[in-house]
């Protein structure tokens, strides 16, 4: 497969460029250069392992086939996942733009409330394959089951503490865009105390360290955020196995 589309969300991108710069068959990476695109450019550049171009427009993706994969990226807002139907309109709208211009698209989301169940049905007409992460024959259910091991990890965590706020690399870099972008402007003023009732059912706040960030890096990114709401600070390993096992299966066509 020698163009590899990716399409994701900026929680995602520590570990996206982590994928790109340790995988030896990618040879060279083209990113969008927009607002939600351009950190994650910025990071695959500064690894400085590989080619990354960026290009303001999708059309001026240029693959040279005969030297290796060619992966085209787009990075979508964080949050998104807050109103399902915008979600699912704008995977929809970056996957068919993309589409046309590679030989599949990987998807750096889970089934996130159910935005991308049905990807048969939502790209019926689409001839590249779509893939998105497994656990056990089924989609992961978002980005903190995919970094957490799967499901019957994520519900364990959920049975022991019905509140808990999981923090991965990606909200830990991004939380406070995260809880008030659904905050109309108007209400700007009255932030603190709406983010303090849809917070009160919060007790815990669990980190996922994986080999994008360490348990310190990310005890120290969500200090402000765990003292502002007052939870307990724990930890779990999490893991980046079903993404790697994920992006092996995007570039052997799906299969």
């Amino acid at each position: 497969m020698p163009r590899l589309g990716i399409v994701t969300c900026q929680i995602l991108e520590l570990e996206f460029a982590h994928l790109l710069l340790t995988d030896r068959d990618v040879t060279k990476i083209w990113g969008i250069d927009d607002e939600f695109s351009r950190e994650l450019i910025r990071i695959l550049k500064h690894g400085n392992l590989k080619p990354v171009h960026r290009i303001t427009r999708i059309q001026d993706f240029q693959p040279d086939p005969a030297r290796g994969l060619d992966v085209l990226v787009r990075v979508l807002q964080v949050g998104l996942h807050s109103n399902i139907p915008r979600l699912r309109r704008a995977v929809e709208d970056a996957v068919r733009e993309m589409a046309p211009l590679v030989d599949g698209v990987f998807l750096g989301y889970g089934l996130c409330g159910n935005a991308l169940k049905d990807l048969d049905g939502l790209f019926y007409d689409i001839s590249v394959p779509v893939t998105l992460t497994m656990d056990d024959k089924e989609p992961v259910d978002d980005c903190v089951g995919l970094v957490i091991g799967g499901r019957k990890k994520y519900y364990e965590q959920q049975c022991l503490c019905a509140g808990t706020m999981f923090m991965n690399a990606g909200f830990s870099r991004h939380w406070q865009d995260i809880i008030t972008m659904d905050i109309p402007e108007k209400l700007h003023h009255k932030k603190e105390r709406i983010l303090e009732k849809i917070m009160g059912s919060y007790q815990r706040s669990l980190l996922l360290p994986t080999p994008v960030m360490e348990e310190d890096e990310l005890r120290e990114n969500s200090r402000e955020f765990n003292r502002t709401y007052r939870l307990r600070v724990e930890s779990h390993p999490g893991t980046l196995e079903l993404l790697e096992r994920a992006w092996q299966t995007a570039k052997s066509g799906g299969q």
